[in-house]
């Protein structure tokens, strides 16, 4: 099986304790190998079960919210990541798993990162540990507990030694999810 060559990092943004975290370890990667970082920023929020309000909008508030939502973006980011230069931002319209696999054929990633804010926590209306597994490229999920605690997809573990989390704690999604429903 070849191994993927990294040339960017995808974060989900979440304005959370864990969504500063992954993006802090999708930063550190990042300046690490020289990656570029795309911070993908969805205006139905993936990790909120009534997500799906958006579509009620109006066209004009539709535009509205997304410029709104992308202003806050890279305000937010911007800041985050200091002197470090080469990071996209993209503000999502679709759902979460569609644009996702979009940015991934195009090549804006080749490993996503996301906060893990709570086990079981919904993704995408699927528990995140689900949704990472599921996904075709490698997923770092960063927390709850803390900034060094990583969940990773068994895409992740295959390229593990490019993730950077030698001694960090980190363990297998399958491993973790197949205790969960013992």
């Amino acid at each position: 099986m070849a191994i993927p060559t990294l040339n960017a990092v995808g974060f989900c943004a979440h304005y959370s304790q864990p969504g500063d975290w992954a993006f802090d370890y999708a930063l550190q990667l990042s300046r690490r190998y020289a990656l570029k970082l795309n911070v993908f920023h969805f205006l139905s929020d993936p990790y909120n079960a009534d997500h799906d309000s958006i579509a009620q909008l109006s066209p004009r508030e539709r535009e509205q919210l997304a410029i709104e939502r992308e202003k806050e973006l890279r305000l937010y980011y911007d800041q985050r990541a200091g002197d470090y230069l080469d990071v996209g931002f993209r503000l999502c319209e679709h759902a979460e798993w569609v644009e996702l696999h979009r940015c991934l054929i195009v090549r804006e990633f080749q490993v996503l990162v996301l906060g893990y804010t709570e086990r079981g926590v919904k993704f995408g209306k699927l528990p995140i540990e689900e949704f990472a597994e599921a996904f075709i490229c490698p997923v770092v999920l960063v927390g709850p507990e803390n900034r060094d605690t990583f969940l990773i997809n068994s895409r992740a573990h295959m390229i593990i030694d490019k993730l950077d989390l030698n001694g960090r704690n980190w363990k297998v999604i399958s491993s973790v999810t197949s205790k969960m429903k013992s």
